[in-house]
């Protein structure tokens, strides 16, 4: 059973994932996650078929630390505005190397600079999450796509 502080905590780290990727915090978002982390996206007809190809795969924390910097730096991508809505947070019960299995659904409405949005992407988050010293933190963070056609290019985390 978890505690309730256990489970309030795990809110507010989803809370705080939606709000640092939507205030373009990524230098605060990737501090979410453990060293050791994995995060990946992965549409849902792969992992349907069992098929093991990502859109995105960062292996540890390193990984995202590099992305982050990729896209302050070198990436060029249309500069857009994120909306993330994160609902019916999950605690599936332990995970197999200790922590939390957490599922959330999540829907990410994206608008450009003259004020045009859209429903950018949709599905589901099937995380790990431990409790570190200073709270929880992202073991594992694979992001399934529903509409894994995205309509733009691929750029920031999901």
């Amino acid at each position: 059973m978890i505690s309730v502080e256990h489970r309030l905590a795990i809110d507010d780290l989803f809370a705080d994932y939606g709000a640092y990727l939507d205030g373009d915090r990524l230098e605060d978002w990737v501090e979410l996650f453990v060293e050791d982390c994995v995060y990946k996206i992965l549409p849902r007809e792969n992992v349907s078929l069992d098929l093991p190809v990502s859109l995105i795969l960062c292996e540890n924390k390193n990984m995202l630390r590099d992305r982050t910097v990729s896209l302050r730096q070198a990436n060029e991508y249309s500069v857009h505005t994120d909306k993330h809505l994160i609902s019916n947070v999950r605690i599936k019960g332990p995970a197999a190397a200790g922590g939390y299995a957490v599922e959330a659904n999540y829907a990410m409405y994206q608008a450009d600079n003259e004020g045009n949005g859209s429903l950018y992407s949709f599905g589901t988050y099937v995380d790990e999450v431990v409790f570190a010293g200073d709270g929880p933190k992202f073991r594992a963070k694979t992001v399934i796509v529903d509409n894994w056609s995205i309509p733009h290019m691929l750029s920031t985390p999901i």
